[in-house]
């Protein structure tokens, strides 16, 4: 299963997983995993993937640079 961490809220991570919005204990992640990390659900926990964080990151620096061409 993929995530990708929307924001916290208070000990609450609030995710988004296939499309829905889901709360996930902060406890269940791992340390240091920040708003904008994808996720990956493997052996009964969650794992930051550093590999599909960057393509996130890229794609939406993409887009907010096509947003300042215009």
């Amino acid at each position: 299963m993929k995530a990708i961490i929307d924001r916290f809220e208070d000990e609450i991570a609030v995710v988004e997983i296939e499309g829905r919005m889901r709360n996930i204990p902060r406890h269940e992640l791992p340390t240091g995993a920040k708003e904008g990390d994808a996720l990956i659900f493997e052996a009964g926990k969650w794992k930051v993937s550093l590999h599909n964080t960057e393509k996130i990151k890229k794609k939406m620096d993409d887009l907010a640079e096509k947003l300042w061409e215009n």
